[in-house]
C-alpha cells in the first residue's frame, strides 16, 4: 500500500480554545457556581410557570434542577411575584435542592428590588435588561437601584440586553453618527454595535456604581444564529465578562434545537460563553426539561463536559430485521438517565461510560468493542444472537424473547463493578 507523501506532522487533535474571562460567582448558602474564568460552562434554564404559584414554580425548578440546570431565572414582574420569591426558595430548602435562583426582571425591578428586600435576597443573581429599566433621565437612577440592590445583597448581576428590546436611545444615537459617516454601515451593523455598545457601557456604570467587575455577566440575545456569532465575537473581543449564550426566541422542536447547537457550538469552539440557555418552545406534552437535556448534550458532543453515558446507535438500514435495536437502544439511554441521581452520587466517573446499541454485523462488533460495553443486534439473515463486548472483549451472547432486559442487567452490574467496586 503506498501512503500519501507528507511533509506535516501528525494532524493536531481538536479542542475548544481556553476562555479568557473573569470568573464570577453565584450563591446560595453553602452552594456557590462560579461561571467564567477556568470554571466548566455552566448550564442555565428558565421556569415557564407563574412564580405566584410558589409550590408550581419550586417543583419546576426541582426538576430543572434534577435534569442538570446550574441555575434556575424565574419571573420577577409583579409585587405579588416578588412576594412570592422568598416562599419559593424556602419550598426549595425543604426539598434539599440548593439550586441558585435568577431574577428576571424588566421595567419594574427598581421598585421590586427595592420594596421586597427579602426577593432581593433570596435570588441569586439578578438579571437587567438595560433597554427596559427606563428612559430619559429615570434610566440611570433606575439602572442604579437595580445594583445598589445587588452590592448590598452581595449578589451577581446578568446584564442582558436583547435585539427586541433595544435601548430606542442609544440606538437613534448610533444610526444618527452612522448618517455622517463618509460610509455608513448597513442597519444590521448599527444593531450589532447598538447590542454591544448596550451591555459594554451597562457594566462599566454598574462597576462605577461599586458592583464588582466579577459579579457581572454580559449576554447579547439575537435570534438569528449569524447574528449571535458576529456579535459574541465582537463582544468577546472587547471586554473580558463572563458571558451567556443563548438563541434567543430558537423556536419549537428540531427547529429551535437544531439552531441553538450550530450557533452555541462554534462559539463555545472558539473559547467564547461561560454559561448557556437553549431557549425552546416546548412542544404540547414535552417536558420544560428538554433544554436543558439539549444543552447538556451540546456540551457532551464538544467534549466539554460530561453529564450521563452516551449511546451509540446505528440508523439502521436495509440490513436491520426490525427496530429492535432502536427500541434497545432507546430502553438503554432512558435507563441511564434516570439513574443518573442515584449513580452520580455512588459513582463517580459513571457518566463518562460508552455504550453501544448497534444492528447488525457490519459495523455493529467494531463498535461495541470501542465502547466500554456494546451489544451488535442480529441484522437480516443473520444468526439470531447478539454478542455482548465489555472492555473491548466478547464476554457472552444473548438470545431469545429478554435480550433487552438481560443487557440492562449486566450494564448495571458493569457499573457497579467498575465504578463502584459493590452491587448496584
Amino acid at each position: 500500500m503506498n501512503l500519501p507523501a507528507t511533509t506535516a506532522g501528525p494532524i493536531a487533535l481538536s479542542a475548544p480554545l481556553p476562555r479568557r474571562t473573569r470568573q464570577a460567582r453565584v450563591a446560595w448558602g453553602a452552594r456557590v457556581v462560579t461561571v467564567g474564568g477556568d470554571a466548566p460552562v455552566r448550564i442555565q434554564s428558565m421556569t415557564n410557570t407563574d412564580t405566584v404559584d410558589a409550590v408550581g414554580t419550586a417543583i419546576q425548578v426541582k426538576e430543572l434542577a434534577q435534569a442538570g440546570s446550574e441555575m434556575v431565572r424565574i419571573t420577577v414582574n409583579t409585587p405579588e411575584a416578588a412576594q412570592a420569591v422568598p416562599y419559593v426558595r424556602e419550598q426549595l430548602d425543604r426539598m434539599g435542592v440548593d439550586v441558585p435562583l435568577v431574577g428576571d426582571f424588566h421595567y419594574n425591578g427598581h421598585r421590586l428590588l427595592t420594596e421586597f428586600p427579602d426577593c432581593a435576597q433570596a435570588l441569586s443573581k439578578y438579571r437587567i435588561n438595560p433597554g427596559n429599566v427606563g428612559k430619559g433621565d429615570k434610566r440611570d437612577r433606575q439602572f442604579g437601584q437595580m445594583v445598589e440592590a445587588a452590592v448590598r445583597w452581595d449578589k451577581a448581576v446578568r446584564i442582558g440586553v436583547n435585539w427586541g428590546s433595544l435601548d430606542q436611545e442609544l440606538l437613534a444615537s448610533l444610526m444618527d453618527a452612522n448618517s455622517r459617516r463618509a460610509q455608513p454601515w448597513d442597519a444590521r451593523q448599527v444593531m450589532y454595535e447598538a447590542l454591544i455598545t448596550s451591555a459594554i457601557d451597562s457594566a462599566r456604570m454598574a462597576e462605577s456604581m461599586g458592583l464588582a467587575g466579577e459579579q457581572i455577566i454580559l449576554s447579547c440575545k439575537v435570534s438569528g444564529v449569524q447574528d449571535l456569532i458576529a456579535v459574541y465575537r465582537e463582544l468577546a473581543r472587547r471586554c473580558d465578562y463572563a458571558l451567556h449564550l443563548g438563541l434567543t426566541e430558537a423556536g419549537m422542536g428540531t427547529k429551535g434545537t437544531v439552531a441553538s447547537s450550530a450557533a452555541l457550538a462554534i462559539l463555545l469552539q472558539e473559547g467564547i460563553g461561560d454559561t448557556i440557555r437553549v431557549s425552546l418552545t416546548p412542544q404540547p406534552g414535552e417536558a420544560r426539561t428538554q433544554e436543558v437535556v439539549v444543552a447538556s448534550e451540546i456540551l457532551q458532543a464538544l467534549g466539554l463536559r460530561t453529564f450521563v453515558p452516551s449511546v451509540t446507535a446505528c440508523p439502521g438500514c436495509g440490513r436491520t430485521t426490525s427496530t429492535t435495536f432502536q427500541e434497545l437502544a432507546k430502553q438503554i439511554d432512558d435507563y441511564l438517565r434516570a439513574q443518573m441521581p442515584v449513580w452520580r452520587a455512588s459513582y463517580p466517573g459513571v457518566e463518562k461510560m460508552k455504550v453501544a446499541v448497534m444492528g447488525c454485523i457490519v459495523n455493529g462488533p467494531g463498535e461495541s468493542k470501542h465502547a466500554d460495553i456494546g451489544i451488535s443486534l442480529p441484522g437480516t439473515g443473520e444468526a439470531p444472537a447478539a454478542p455482548v463486548f465489555i472492555d473491548g472483549e466478547k464476554a457472552l451472547t444473548l438470545r431469545g424473547e429478554r435480550i433487552a432486559e438481560e443487557f440492562q442487567a449486566i450494564v448495571q452490574d458493569y457499573v457497579a463493578r467498575r465504578f463502584g467496586g459493590v452491587a448496584a
